[in-house]
């Protein structure tokens, strides 16, 4: 048995408004939004009286993606600073290749994100750079260099 595909990362946030906006400029889809709060998902994630909006965004034209929750009941809990370090424990980032790092970050920045560090130059293959976004979440992005 094998691996099949990735279908999502969840990220769970408190601003579903915001969040979708930030990976819709980064050229995500947003595919569907909606309320979820049946039975079946308190068994799945062994939570009680879960009630939550889900949103789910895709890459044009590929697989898998970024499943986006918000939380009604029970709240959200953070257990890490919004602007953790990238040597923080757990999940950091998610990586995009994109086709001009420069204009995206740019379109990204309009939105209240910030560029971690720089952009930089891997060899002559990639430039590469983080994006904080709202609440914190960290996603990489790469050109690749022809």
């Amino acid at each position: 048995m094998t691996i099949q595909r990735m279908d999502n990362v969840l990220i769970v946030v408190d601003d579903l408004d915001a969040v979708i906006a930030f990976f819709v400029e980064l050229g995500m889809e947003l595919h569907g939004r909606w309320p979820l709060d049946e039975p079946w998902v308190e068994r799945v994630i062994a939570l009680e009286g879960v009630r939550q909006e889900i949103a789910m965004l895709r890459i044009p034209g590929a697989q898998g993606g970024i499943e986006l929750a918000k939380f009604h009941t029970p709240a959200a809990v953070r257990h890490e600073p919004v602007d953790a370090p990238t040597n923080t424990l757990g999940i950091r980032r998610v990586m995009f290749a994109v086709d001009d790092i420069e204009a995206t970050v740019s379109r990204v920045k309009a939105l209240g994100a910030d560029l971690v560090g720089d952009i930089v130059r891997y060899e002559d293959t990639f430039l590469l750079c983080y994006v904080r976004g709202p609440e914190g979440i960290v996603v990489g992005l790469a050109e690749e260099l022809n």
